[in-house]
């Protein structure tokens, strides 16, 4: 900042966005000259997490600006510099927050007795390749070679170098991973082995609109095809009984006033599930990237996956064996609230130790989610209903809840899934069992 007769050169720049090493520039929203309050808008940045929309922290008039769409940027890049001063309607600059995601809102399904604050998901987001390979020295700079490790890839296995000299540049180890993924990691003797997927001039049938896919939803599909061909998954279908347990939730809330957080049926998901994983440790769990080692987790964080606009998002409930039913309904309407503001950042959506993913309000009877990689599990919920159950002497109406367990068969075999799976039915059918 420099001043000069009572004004001031503020500086914007990129905050803290959690361990991201690179972020895109979707769009830039200022230009030299324009003048801008505080808080504007002056760019838009997306990771392969959340669009965020970058807040101006200071008024005044632009004075240059550093970068335009199709940049990338990481922590501390600088965005623009403002004049604020007499003449640009001085507003003292304070410490610029983190970018704000536009990613998010949820739309909160809402049915006779919702199940979930967020929207439907059946499957979960990105995680980075994982292409380990040995190989020779190659030309590289440490930027180019610490981000070659952090996607898993050796960069002796990267030849072609398109700077100069030969030099490796980044969009190389990106060329490489995306062969890879294609064609499967070379030297190694294995692949896909799937022939691509023609293309297609639609054109020729009628009219036709492209759209760009979000950067998000392209990771994710990246993700998903990843875990699709890489795990062996096994999907286990059930229903529990909810009778009782809607009935104690209802009774729960008229005890609350009008602007009091209400209990979801989603609170006491969690809280069986989180119960029934301390019986088997092996769902709280991610198998090492040799394959030789199981990751047993200490901790307990609950992903919950969210339908957005702009593609999957995965916020976690942290600790959640540590907390009550009604700390967590806090905490779910907070990350709620927070996804609808567009303010979840990419720390938000770390560290889960298993997925649940809801198609809350809209319907089915049952669906495949696909695992969270690393994560070894992910529980699905699709709509209940009220339907007739034999008691052993007569049909009686119970409320049902289907359930969807989808696992990594390396880690978990069928018994221990039926079992895992009985446990969460027993515990959501006689609430009870979560004080034991």
């Amino acid at each position: 900042m420099t001043d000069t007769n009572k004004t001031a050169l503020f500086e914007i720049k990129v905050p803290d966005v959690g361990n991201v090493p690179s972020i895109d520039v979707v769009e830039v929203q200022i230009k030299v000259g324009d003048v801008i309050e505080l808080e504007q808008t002056v760019a838009t940045l997306e990771t392969d997490k959340a669009t965020m929309e970058l807040p101006s922290s200071s008024a005044g008039t632009v004075h240059e600006v550093f970068i335009k769409a199709g940049d990338k940027v990481t922590e501390g890049t600088l965005i623009a510099t403002v004049l604020a001063g007499d003449g640009g309607q001085s507003v003292a600059a304070k410490p610029a927050e983190a970018p704000l995601p536009v990613a998010a809102p949820p739309e909160l399904v809402a049915s006779p007795v919702s199940i979930a604050e967020p929207a439907p998901v059946a499957i979960t987001a990105a995680a980075e390749p994982t292409v380990i390979v040995s190989g020779a020295k190659s030309h590289a700079s440490p930027s180019v070679r610490l981000f070659a490790r952090e996607l898993g890839v050796d960069i002796g296995k990267v030849t072609a170098g398109s700077g100069r000299k030969g030099r490796i540049l980044k969009e190389d180890v990106k060329a490489f991973v995306k062969k890879v993924m294609a064609e499967g990691v070379p030297g190694t003797g294995g692949g896909i082995g799937i022939p691509a997927i023609p293309a297609v001039d639609f054109s020729v049938f009628g009219e036709i609109e492209t759209l760009k896919l979000s950067k998000i939803k392209r990771l994710t599909g990246q993700n998903m095809t990843r875990v699709w061909l890489n795990l062996p998954m096994v999907t286990y279908h059930d229903e529990a009984d909810i009778t009782d347990l809607e009935a104690f939730r209802t009774v729960l809330n008229g005890e609350k006033g009008k602007d009091d957080i209400k209990i979801t049926p989603l609170l006491f998901i969690i809280k069986a599930l989180v119960a029934a994983m301390q019986q088997f440790p092996n769902f709280n769990a991610s198998l090492s990237s040799d394959g030789e080692s199981l990751i047993l987790k200490k901790y307990c964080h609950i992903g919950i996956a969210v339908d957005t606009p702009n593609g999957l998002v995965v916020p976690v409930l942290r600790d959640v064996d540590k907390k009550s039913i009604n700390q967590l309904a806090v905490e779910l309407a907070e990350k709620s609230a927070k996804a609808r503001q567009g303010k979840l950042m990419p720390g938000d959506m770390q560290g889960g130790s298993i997925t649940i993913s809801s198609l809350g309000g809209i319907g089915g009877i049952a669906f495949t989610p696909i695992v969270n990689a690393p994560e070894v599990a992910i529980l699905g919920i699709t709509r209940h209903k009220m339907q007739p159950v034999w008691n052993g002497k007569e049909f009686v109406p119970r409320l049902m809840l289907p359930l969807d367990l989808t696992y990594d068969h390396r880690v978990i075999d069928g018994a221990e899934g039926a079992r895992f799976m009985n446990v969460i039915k027993q515990n959501l059918a006689d609430i009870r069992r979560l004080l034991l």
